[in-house]
């Protein structure tokens, strides 16, 4: 796998990620052992899922230590029976001292290779943080060879690439608009104008990656932001506020983008929420509708018929209050299969629902291979 790192200097003779450990690589575990079985997690949450092209489903989110925080790390499980049974950790990314691992993504690229995106930081956010990745040419092997970590950019990476009808494909990183939290004045950054909803670009295939643009949506914090090909060529881009959702418009492939506004697609403050372009040219969205407004609870998926303009359906994933941060992916055959978590440090389960876009214009499960409520992971 040739992807061109971020260039890291030398400091008077010494490599600066001797002085930053945040921009070393991180080890990768391929045969964890029992220090992160599900009986050693007292926190987990923040999932992502990918299917490749023969039909494995693999699963990803983070853990390690009781919440949020430097002993952070990543893990992934795979299902070889359409998520009926799932494996153990098949691999961990767990980088040693201060530098936590997190918000991970899974992504099936258009060549069909399989990657797996985290962020990492020193502490629980340096002001900079990296988003850092690993590839299979092999997802649909139960155990298969892997590249070795290297760095792409800056940010952090919470929602899966883009691959643009231009060819390019767009990654979507973050420079929160959060005062650095590294417990030291050592290992603070301050990027300037190049915080904000940012849009990283690979003109080759995923081999290198460079800046084109950002947004900074006003009410942004972590930003979680989605990147949408619209019909008219125009990119749109989604962002989690203090508000709910904040959008912001791109007429030149993602270069300049319009002033950050409020969107009018209500959501409630604070809590990431999923919008994909489906194989039938139809717009998924998976949010949040509680009666109070606020609680993280009644995840609900929506369509969009005409390119965002409105939304239709509404199927009910999961009312329980506790449940977020979903995440989507779409089988060749329609399948939509959707993970989120559930009481992150109570019950700590990872779960999926499988449905149609029948499903979510009936509001209601009508079609054949519609799930709810699937436990891919409980921690013990």
């Amino acid at each position: 796998m040739a992807i061109t790192l971020s260039l890291i200097p030398f400091v008077l003779g010494q490599p600066l990620a001797d002085r930053d450990p945040a921009l070393a690589a991180p080890p990768v575990d391929l045969t964890p052992g029992p220090q992160y079985a599900d009986d050693r997690r007292p926190f987990q949450g923040i999932p992502g899922i990918e299917r490749a092209p023969g039909g494995r489903l693999w699963a990803t989110w983070y853990a390690g230590g009781e919440t949020e925080g430097p002993e952070n790390y990543v893990l992934l499980v795979t299902s070889g029976d359409d998520g009926a049974t799932w494996s153990g950790p098949a691999l961990v990314v767990d980088p040693p001292g201060m530098v936590r691992a997190y918000d991970p993504c899974l992504w099936v690229d258009p060549l069909g290779r399989l990657w797996l995106f985290w962020a990492q930081s020193y502490g629980w956010w340096d002001g900079r943080a990296g988003v850092w990745a690993i590839r299979t040419d092999q997802p649909d092997a139960a155990e298969p060879q892997w590249s070795g970590p290297h760095r792409l950019c800056d940010g952090i990476m919470m929602n899966k690439p883009v691959a643009l009808s231009s060819g390019e494909w767009a990654l979507p990183a973050a420079i929160w608009a959060i005062e650095p939290r590294t417990g030291d004045g050592e290992h603070a950054h301050e990027l300037g104008d190049r915080a904000g909803s940012n849009m990283i670009v690979s003109l080759d295939e995923g081999e290198t990656w460079e800046y084109r643009g950002g947004s900074t949506v006003p009410g942004r914090a972590c930003d979680e932001h989605h990147i949408v090909e619209m019909d008219d060529g125009r990119l749109w881009m989604l962002v989690r506020t203090g508000y709910g959702i904040g959008e912001s418009y791109s007429l030149d492939r993602g270069r300049r983008w319009s002033p950050g506004r409020p969107s009018w697609i209500p959501h409630i403050p604070a809590a990431r929420f999923f919008v994909r372009r489906l194989d039938s040219g139809n717009l998924l969205l998976v949010k949040h509708r509680p009666p109070d407004g606020r609680t993280r609870s009644h995840l609900e998926a929506y369509l969009s018929e005409d390119d965002g303009r409105s939304w239709v359906g509404g199927l009910s994933i999961d009312e329980q209050a506790g449940v977020s941060y979903p995440d989507a992916t779409q089988a060749d055959d329609g399948l939509i299969y959707l993970i989120y978590d559930y009481d992150r440090t109570g019950a700590r389960e990872i779960l999926m629902a499988t449905f149609r876009e029948a499903d979510v214009l009936a509001g209601q499960t009508v079609s054949p291979g519609a799930r709810l409520g699937v436990l891919v992971n409980k921690a013990e």
